[in-house]
């Protein structure tokens, strides 16, 4: 089963077709919710509805961390650079590498270099 990807307001619409031409479906949350949204918000929809949240917010890892939690699934991008043509190679092998992980809860942090994945709850 393939994960569903809700791509934060803080990361370029551009992901939602980079993702879905490997396979991920995904949204851009701008098409789904309130561009004001709080991150808990955010998160309680994706949980909701069945979605990891790729972002490029601190604040979800932190989220999930202090309240224990078994999900979402986020996926944080790290770095100066991270539009879909700088990242997208790097990212893409994270979701295929953590696909499993993230299926059944994960924070996987991806930068230019690495990938690393905690299971949740954390």
């Amino acid at each position: 089963m393939s994960i569903r990807i809700l791509v934060d307001m803080n990361l370029s619409p551009d992901w939602v077709h980079e993702l879905s031409k490997h396979g991920w479906a995904s949204v851009h949350w701008s098409a789904i919710g309130d561009p004001r949204a709080t991150d808990r918000e955010v998160m309680d929809w994706a949980r909701s509805n069945g979605y990891a949240v790729f972002t490029h917010d601190l604040d979800f890892g932190t989220m999930l961390a202090l309240a224990h939690a078994s999900g979402p699934s986020v996926i944080q991008v790290r770095g100066q650079d991270v539009l879909p043509d700088h990242m997208a190679p790097t990212v893409v092998a994270a979701l295929n590498q953590h696909e499993t992980d993230l299926a059944a809860g994960a924070l996987v942090v991806v930068d230019e270099s690495k990938s690393r994945v905690r299971i949740l709850p954390i």
